[in-house]
C-alpha cells in the first residue's frame, strides 16, 4: 500500500493540517487557530493519530533551531508569539506520533512545494517571500530548501525609510526599520489605521508597499541570483501590488544584471503557482524524505 503523508503548516495565527500522497493529492485537511502548545498540540495530534501515517512533514513559524547537532534541534526560538518560544515542536510530535518527522521553516516548505509542484518548478534556485502577518522568506538552493548558519530570515533585512512614511518605528520588536516591520500587514494596518483588504482604492498605500518590498527583492536578487523570485502570502491578494513591485524593482535595479531572466519581469518576479497549498505540498515532500531516511520506500 502506498504510503500516506501527514502535512503540518505551523503558522503564528493558524495550523494547517493535511493527509496527502506522495504525489501531492491532499486527502483530509483540517485548519485550527494557533493558541498556547498546550492547547494546540493536543489537538494536531488527535488530527493525525488516525489517518495511517508513514510520516509527517512539518514546516513552521520560526526562529526554528534546524541542526540536527543542537540540543536544541526542533525548538522553536525567539517567536514574536511568546508561549510557543522553547517549545520543543519536533520532540512533541514524533514522540506523539511515533513517527519520522521531517522539519524545516514554513516559508522554506512553501519554497520547496513551489519548486516541485508550482511557479519554481523547473528551476534549481529560487526564493519564495510570504508576505502576510509577518514577511518570510524561503530559500531553495540545488533544489533543497537552505540553512546555513540558523535559516534565512529575509523578514528581518533591513530597507530605507521612505520620506513621508507616518509609520516610526515599524512594527517589528526587534528592528525599527525591517522589512517586516515595515511592510507586513499589521505594519500596514497601524500605518493607515485600516486592514490591508479595506485600502485596495488608496494608490499611496501600494506605492509605498512596493517600494519596501522592491528593495528586498533587489536584495535577494544580487546576494542569491535566483532563478525565480515568488510573492506569495495574504497582503499579495492585493492585485495591483505585483505589477507595482516588478516595476519598482526595475526601478531600483537601474539597468544592471541585464538579460536572463531580468529581461521579463512578468515571468521573473511571479505569484504562486499553488494558490495557498505551496506550504502543504512543502510539508508533503520533507515527510517524505524523514520516510526514506528512515529506511522506507515509495
Amino acid at each position: 500500500m502506498p504510503p500516506i503523508f501527514g502535512a503540518l503548516e505551523a503558522g503564528g495565527t493558524k495550523m494547517v493540517c493535511a493527509a496527502a500522497t506522495a504525489q501531492g493529492q491532499i486527502l483530509d485537511r483540517l485548519t485550527i487557530p494557533t493558541r498556547t502548545p498546550q492547547e494546540t498540540i493536543p489537538e494536531l495530534l488527535a488530527f493525525f493519530r488516525d489517518k495511517g501515517l508513514s510520516a509527517l512533514g512539518v514546516g513552521s513559524f520560526g526562529p526554528l533551531e534546524l541542526d540536527p547537532r543542537s540540543p536544541d534541534y526542533g525548538v522553536i526560538q525567539a517567536a514574536p508569539k511568546a508561549s510557543w518560544r522553547g517549545c520543543p515542536i519536533l520532540a512533541l510530535l514524533r514522540d506523539g506520533l511515533g513517527l519520522p518527522v521531517g522539519l524545516d521553516t514554513d516559508v522554506n516548505a512553501a519554497a520547496l512545494g513551489e519548486t516541485l509542484w508550482g511557479s519554481a518548478r523547473g528551476t534549481a534556485c529560487s526564493v519564495y517571500i510570504t508576505v502576510g502577518t509577518g514577511v518570510g522568506l524561503g530559500v531553495v538552493i540545488g533544489g533543497r530548501p537552505h540553512h546555513g548558519m540558523l535559516h534565512p530570515e529575509g523578514g528581518h533585512v533591513p530597507v530605507t525609510r521612505q520620506s513621508g512614511d507616518p509609520l516610526d518605528p515599524g512594527v517589528c520588536d526587534f528592528h525599527p526599520s525591517c522589512l517586516e516591520g515595515l511592510a507586513s500587514g499589521p505594519a500596514i494596518a497601524r500605518r493607515w489605521g485600516r486592514p490591508a483588504q479595506e485600502l485596495g482604492d488608496r494608490p499611496e498605500v501600494w506605492a509605498l508597499e512596493a517600494n519596501y518590498l522592491a528593495q528586498a527583492v533587489c536584495g535577494y536578487i544580487m546576494t542569491l541570483s535566483p532563478e525565480r523570485v515568488i510573492l506569495g502570502g495574504g497582503v499579495m491578494h492585493q492585485p495591483q501590488l505585483l505589477p507595482l513591485v516588478r516595476r519598482e524593482t526595475a526601478r531600483l535595479l537601474g539597468g544592471y544584471l541585464p538579460g536572463r531572466g531580468l529581461a521579463d519581469l512578468d515571468t521573473y518576479i511571479v505569484a504562486p503557482g499553488l494558490g495557498d497549498d505551496q506550504g502543504i505540498l512543502g510539508c508533503v515532500q520533507l515527510a517524505a524524505d524523514a520516510y526514506l531516511a528512515s529506511g522506507g520506500a515509495l
